[in-house]
This record gives C-alpha cells, sequence and structure tokens, in this order.
C-alpha cells in the first residue's frame, strides 16, 4: 500500500513556511547565528540555528517549540484543505524535548508554566479540537517514527487521514551537554567535510497530511508526493553512536517496503549531521547500499542550513525533498568544502545547486537518532496528470 502527502507545513531558521524554507535551502542561506537565547559565557560554542522571536536578545519565554508546532499544523491542515477542524483526525508528533526549555524557565526563574502544556495535546485539543493526540519521543528520528505509525493507523482503517508532526526547541540543558562533547566547540554543521567539529542544534516544526492513495486526496485535491515505504529500527547498539550495520538494514527494509531497488533511487537526503561517528556510519551504510552504483543518486544534507532540528529532521527533510522533486532543483550541502574519502564515490552536492538532466522521481530520506532509533522513507514524485482524481476532476494546486 502506498499513502499520500496532501498537506504540507514547516517553520525553521531559515523560513516561516514550506516555500520560503525551501527558497532559503536553493540560495546556500544558513540559518546559523550567534546564540540569542542564553548567557554566551557559560559556553564554547557561541552559535546555534536558532529561530529569531524572542522579544530580546537575552530574553526568553515558555512555549516557542508548541507555537511553531502550531504554526506548522496549521499550515498543512489548511494546505490540505482539513481547515482548522482536527477533530476526526489523529495527530502524532515526534520530538525529542517536548517543552523541556519551558521547565527550565520555570525551575530557574520563576516563569510560570504548567505542567499540562508539556503535552502538545493540550495545545493541538484547544486550537484544532485534535482528540486523538499521540507524542512520539524518539529522539532525532521522531518525526519520521511518526510517519511509519500514520500509515499503519491508514493501513488498519483507524482513520482515513492523518497529521504527522515533529517538533524540538534548544534548550540551556542539552546545548551545554553538546558543548562539551567535542574535543573543539562546533562553528557550524559541516557533513562529511574534514574540518567538522560536531553538530550543532537548530529550531523549528513540521507537519504533513497523509491519506490512503486509494482514497483520494480528500477535501484540498492537491497531491504532494507519494509515500512508498517506510522502515524503522532500534538496535540499542550505543546510548550515541551509530550502527552501520542497523541503518543499512534500515535501509534496505525501506527499499523492500517501498518495492524499489537501489538504483531506482535518485536522490538521498542524508541525516548528515556533521558528527564523525554519524558521517561514518552513513557513509558506511549508503556505501554498502550503493555499492557498485556509478553514478550514485545524488546527495545533499540540510542541516548543513537548518542546523539539527532533532525530532523535526525527518521531515523537514522529507518536505525538502517533495520541492527538489517537484522543482527539479536540488540544494546544496553548503560548508562541505573538504569531502572526507568515505564519500569520495557519492554525488554530493555542494558548491551550488543542480538541476539534473533527467527527472527525479524517488527520494530516499535518512533520520538516525540516539540508542539506534533508526528511520528511513522512501517517497515518489507524483507527475502532474496524477494530481487529478475522480472525485476532484478540476484538478488541485496553488
Amino acid at each position: 500500500m502506498s499513502w499520500i502527502v496532501t498537506g504540507m507545513g514547516a517553520v525553521a531558521s531559515i523560513g516561516a513556511d514550506v516555500e520560503e524554507i525551501f527558497d532559503s535551502l536553493i540560495a546556500g542561506r544558513s540559518g546559523l547565528g550567534p546564540l540569542h537565547g542564553y548567557d554566551r559565557g557559560k559556553f564554547r560554542a557561541q552559535v546555534a540555528y536558532e529561530i529569531d522571536d524572542r522579544p530580546a536578545p537575552g530574553v526568553d519565554v515558555p512555549l516557542r517549540a508548541t507555537r511553531w508546532l502550531e504554526r506548522a499544523v496549521a499550515q498543512a491542515a489548511a494546505d490540505a484543505g482539513l481547515g482548522d477542524d482536527l477533530s476526526e483526525v489523529p495527530v502524532l508528533v515526534g520530538t525529542t524535548l517536548r517543552e523541556l526549555r519551558s521547565v527550565e524557565l520555570s525551575w530557574r526563574d520563576g516563569i510560570p508554566f504548567d505542567a499540562a502544556d508539556l503535552h502538545f495535546g493540550t495545545m493541538l485539543r484547544h486550537r484544532f479540537g485534535a482528540a486523538d493526540t499521540h507524542t512520539v519521543a524518539n529522539a532525532c528520528s521522531a518525526s519520521l517514527y511518526t510517519l511509519a505509525l500514520g500509515a499503519d493507523l491508514l493501513d488498519l482503517d483507524a482513520a482515513d487521514t492523518v497529521v504527522v508532526a515533529g517538533v524540538d526547541t534548544i534548550t540551556e540543558s542539552t546545548y551545554g551537554l553538546l558543548d562539551r562533547c567535542y574535543p573543539e566547540a562546533p562553528d557550524r554543521v559541516r557533513p562529511f567535510d574534514r574540518e567538522r567539529r560536531g553538530m550543532l542544534q537548530g529550531e523549528g516544526a513540521v507537519a504533513v497530511v497523509l491519506r490512503r492513495e486509494a482514497d483520494g486526496p480528500g477535501p484540498g485535491s492537491r497531491v504532494h508526493a507519494r509515500v512508498r515505504g517506510v522502515a524503522v529500527n532500534c538496535d540499542a547498539y550505543h546510548p550515541s553512536a551509530p550502527d552501520a550495520k542497523s541503518i543499512t538494514a534500515a535501509v534496505h527494509e525501506a527499499h523492500r517496503r517501498a518495492g524499489v531497488r537501489p538504483a531506482d533511487i535518485d536522490l538521498v537526503m542524508l541525516h548528515g549531521t556533521g558528527t564523525p561517528l554519524n558521517d561514518e556510519a552513513e557513509s558506511s551504510a549508503l556505501g554498502t547500499v550503493f555499492a557498485g552504483l556509478s553514478p550514485s543518486p545524488y546527495m545533499t544534507a540540510i542541516k548543513s542550513m537548518t542546523g539539527h532540528t532533532a525530532g523535526a529532521s525527518g521531515l523537514h527533510s522529507l518536505v525538502a525533498a517533495v520541492d527538489v522533486m517537484r522543482t527539479g532543483t536540488i540544494p546544496p550541502t553548503v560548508y562541505l568544502d573538504d569531502p572526507v574519502d568515505a564519500v569520495a564515490g557519492f554525488r554530493l552536492v555542494r558548491g551550488g545547486t543542480v538541476r539534473p538532466q533527467e527527472p527525479l522521481r524517488l527520494a530516499q530520506i535518512d533520520s538516525f537518532g540516539f540508542g539506534g532509533l533508526n528511520a528511513v522513507a522512501v517517497v515518489e514524485r507524483v507527475a502532474d496528470e496524477a494530481l487529478r482524481h475522480p472525485m476532484h476532476p478540476e484538478g488541485g494546486g496553488k
């Protein structure tokens, strides 16, 4: 069975919606900037990929993650023609930290915070009437886990439409923890570059509306893409170091579920965190999966511009992949100046956008989290003629 994406919404440091984010990616525009939310004197690292919506530098407010999630879900629901009524639609949210930053502000500064707001379902119920909400705390692969769970709900006839989403914000405690993980303080995210120093966090939210393809696009009458398959596994190999064999297994399983071969993949949206352990494991796994293929699929890593948006990162890459296939333009991996030997055989996009002559039809999205939480999705471009459906002969689109 396959599923269709009928609505998309996103917020990140490089844009307030899907279109602005993709425009930034194509322009090679990074969201990297000086750390605003905290006292920089406490950290070696001085930069991050923050959303600039605080009232003033150094002044923080609670519930920022919840507000971004609300905006992303509202965008996706409107795009899918659902409006603001999600009372009959399950909403699944992937995250790493939920509203931990709000808890920090409450504990340290006494800023009021209702414990009920730790659960995103509180906002989703008040704003959209959503009665069936679930939070998936699966680290950096969380939003692709929600995609897999949403597809399962559709397959089981538990719903005819689902919203799957992801959101995360930077917290002072996790920024400080990561600040002590690397020999040198990271100054930017540099996936697969010899001068990489490690990962820097990003902020944002993303949501997509998913339906069974057999049911058609629903009230919005638009189809952005087809989800061919999603695979997840958890190897518990190490708290933070990914396992190449487990990643390889997840990729193979995603291909099997999608009914495709490695040679069919045109584009890989890399997890690409710019940490030595992740880069090594991901490049090893992809070297195994795409062994013997020359050239390899095109590959790019958008975390170089968005930072690591953690629980939102998988769907951020998926939404970008949809626009890449739609436009035929692949954004570069910025800051990738001197690739490591392990990616020498890969067709990495760097130094500027690439517009292949051949259509990009199938994209693979990689998303790997702490604790060996791996998720891989395969998404297919929908040709213009496929945007029409018997129930909507006029077609769709904006």
